[in-house]
């Protein structure tokens, strides 16, 4: 082999497209942009325009919404937690909490808190912690012989006090329209 002899991969290198070089070139005139008019030139930014016809994502309605303080949760399985004591990440009898899981490799970071879900099978006991659980998921616990305590979610009682108001003012605006309605 000779310096001379090295080449790429056939197709590894791709020849770029000179547009605008003439007639027999397949891209001459035009240079692929069509015809006269705005988007033959450069910097259009038409977005979704649609000619004038009202655009597809003003036709469609519109469909729920994002909270803005949404809790993002790690789930994990009754079968992942039983795969930790297997592989020795988790001790049987061991108190598990997030951290704990997160400590043993399990999961990669805390995030908002920990929702145990019911699939797959544990045998293990174990003491959880979460923040969330379901119901079979609580029911295969208890069956192995473990505990789950489920964190209670702190409520200030400022949010309390903002919550019986704007009941007891939807309260207010139901009996005066019932009120309204039997005096017609």
């Amino acid at each position: 082999m000779r310096l001379n002899d090295i080449k790429d991969n056939p197709g590894a290198r791709k020849t770029r497209v000179r547009i605008g070089r003439g007639i027999g070139s397949g891209v001459g005139k035009t240079g692929g942009r069509g015809g006269k008019g705005q988007t033959a030139r450069t910097g259009v930014a038409i977005g979704g325009f649609e000619g004038g016809q009202m655009p597809l994502h003003r036709r469609l309605p519109k469909r729920g919404f994002k909270s803005m303080n949404r809790k993002d949760w790690n789930e994990i399985n009754v079968g992942a937690l039983q795969q930790a004591v297997d592989e020795g990440k988790l001790k049987a009898g061991q108190s598990v909490d997030v951290t704990a899981l997160v400590d043993a490799g399990i999961l990669r970071r805390p995030k908002d808190g920990l929702r145990l879900l019911g699939s797959g099978e544990i045998k293990a006991k174990l003491a959880l912690t979460v923040n969330h659980a379901t119901a079979s998921a609580k029911a295969a616990i208890e069956k192995a012989g473990g505990s789950i305590s489920v964190i209670e979610q702190k409520v200030l009682e400022a949010d309390v006090a903002k919550a019986k108001k704007s009941a007891a003012k939807k309260a207010g605006s139901g009996k005066q329209a019932a009120g309204a309605k039997s005096e017609e």
